[in-house]
């Protein structure tokens, strides 16, 4: 259980038993990454679920506070730099690694994670409207399944944090939780959209960037999440 830890206290803020680990067992923790997007969804659900016995919009601000405080921003702001360092780069690879690597936001970060906020409030408010609001508590851990799938995939824009996971994400993890996510899909049909989601980041992010990198893996989470709730309130809507 010492990578679920590991993976805890990385990806969240949550109060956790300080452990010392090596570099290997740190990389390993990708693996536990699906299991604490559970942890998050069961804390935004919650959240947003105890808002509700006020009102549905008070329910959507408290699960987006909740996705916002349990995950310490650490995807904002992986999606912030993205954007910043997309926008500034103008196919100039060199001008791009040093915005990623500038510790100052700019606009097209600020727009960008405005605009997440915004779009994670919204969908989240139309969840609780048509009573599926606990589906919710799967986004996060099927978003949390594509550092497993770019680690494996893209190549490293350099080498950092990202480059960390490439060797720990192993198949026999990503057939288990594809297998699970699949079965979860049967409850929430718009779970299925996850491949597809994951695969379009993936390949913008080579596209664009020209690899995976520790902001990439951030973004892509938030970027996966909102496909995901829309997916889901378009397939509450269809059935």
């Amino acid at each position: 259980m010492k990578g679920l830890v590991i993976a805890i206290q990385f990806l969240t803020r949550v109060p956790m038993p300080r452990v010392t680990v090596s570099n290997e067992e740190f990389a390993a923790s990708i693996r536990w990454f699906p299991a604490v997007g559970l942890l998050i969804g069961a804390s935004i659900t919650a959240s947003a679920w105890a808002g509700t016995r006020v009102d549905s919009w008070t329910g959507a601000v408290l699960g987006v506070i909740a996705w916002v405080a349990v995950t310490g921003a650490l995807h904002l702001d992986g999606l912030g730099d993205i954007a910043d360092a997309s926008g500034a780069a103008h196919k100039d690879r060199d001008r791009l690694l040093a915005v990623l690597a500038d510790p100052h936001v700019g606009s097209f970060a600020v727009v960008t994670i405005g605009l997440q906020l915004l779009a994670k409030l919204v969908l989240l408010h139309a969840l609780i409207e048509m009573d599926v609001l606990e589906a919710v508590v799967l986004v996060p851990l099927a978003a949390r399944i594509g550092p497993l799938v770019w680690s494996r995939w893209l190549p490293d824009l350099h080498a950092g944090l990202g480059s960390r996971f490439r060797r720990a994400a192993r198949p026999i993890e990503l057939a288990g939780w594809g297998v699970l996510l699949t079965v979860a899909a049967w409850f929430a049909p718009g779970l299925l959209a996850t491949p597809v989601l994951i695969g379009g980041w993936g390949w913008w992010v080579l596209r664009r960037i020209g690899g995976i990198s520790g902001d990439g893996h951030g973004a892509g989470i938030e970027i996966v999440e909102s496909g995901l709730l829309l997916a889901l309130a378009i397939g509450a809507r269809l059935t």
